[in-house]
C-alpha cells in the first residue's frame, strides 16, 4: 500500500504518535485502503472483528440492534480510529454493526499483523496502545454522558465538543446517540 505524506493517516502517525520514519513505513505497509459507499457495512453483527480502522475521509457509525430498534453508540470521523474492542479482543462475534455514515475512505489494520509489528519496535507497540486508549476514551465519554448529564446537557456537550455531529449526522441518528426521541431532541434544539 502506498500512503503519501498528505494523508491524514501519515500526519497522524508523524505528528500525533511521534514515531520514527522507519516505524511509520512498517505501519503503513500493513494498512489496507478500503472505500465504502454510504450505508455500506464494514463489520456485521456476529462477525469476528479482526481490524482496527482509521477514518481518512467520511465517518463510521457503530450501532446496536435492540429488538429491531437501532441504537447509535459511536461516530468516528476523519482522523479517528474505530473498532469493536470486545470482539477484537475476545475473538467472539460482534454485537454491534459498524457502517459508513457517508462515502468513506478507510485504512484498516489487521490485528495479527499489527501485533507482529510490536516485536519490530517499541514505538509501534506504544502507537497501538495509544490507539486503543483513544477508542476506550471515546467509549467512556459516551457512557459518561448518560451518567453525568441531563438530556439538554448531553445535547449542549455534543454541540460544544463535537459540532461535526450536529452538522453531519441526521437528527434521528443524533437523537438515538443521545438516548432521546427525535421529538425531544427537536424541542431541545428549538430552545437554543
Amino acid at each position: 500500500m502506498t500512503c503519501s505524506s498528505d494523508t491524514l493517516l501519515y500526519k497522524q502517525l508523524k505528528h500525533h504518535h511521534n514515531i520514527s520514519n522507519k516505524s511509520i513505513e512498517k505501519v503503513l505497509g500493513i494498512a489496507q485502503q478500503k472505500k465504502y459507499a454510504k450505508g455500506a457495512v464494514v463489520l456485521k453483527e456476529g462477525q469476528i472483528c479482526k481490524n482496527i480502522l482509521f477514518v481518512e475521509k467520511g465517518y463510521l457509525k457503530s450501532s446496536y440492534n435492540k429488538d429491531g430498534v437501532i441504537i447509535n453508540l459511536n461516530f468516528s470521523f476523519e482522523g479517528e480510529f474505530a473498532t469493536n474492542l470486545k470482539s477484537l479482543r475476545s475473538q467472539l462475534g460482534s454485537d454491534i454493526v459498524i457502517q459508513a455514515g457517508e462515502d468513506a475512505l478507510i485504512y484498516q489494520f489487521d490485528k495479527t499483523q499489527l501485533i507482529d509489528l510490536y516485536e519490530y519496535s517499541p514505538e509501534i507497540t506504544f502507537f497501538g496502545r495509544e490507539v486503543l486508549e483513544q477508542i476506550l476514551m471515546a467509549q467512556e465519554e459516551h457512557s459518561n454522558l448518560f451518567k453525568l448529564y441531563s438530556a439538554t446537557e448531553r445535547y449542549h456537550y455534543i454541540a460544544k465538543h463535537h459540532p461535526q455531529y450536529l452538522q453531519r449526522i441526521s437528527l434521528t441518528q443524533l437523537a438515538s446517540y443521545l438516548g432521546l426521541s427525535r421529538e425531544t431532541l427537536t424541542r431541545i434544539r428549538k430552545k437554543n
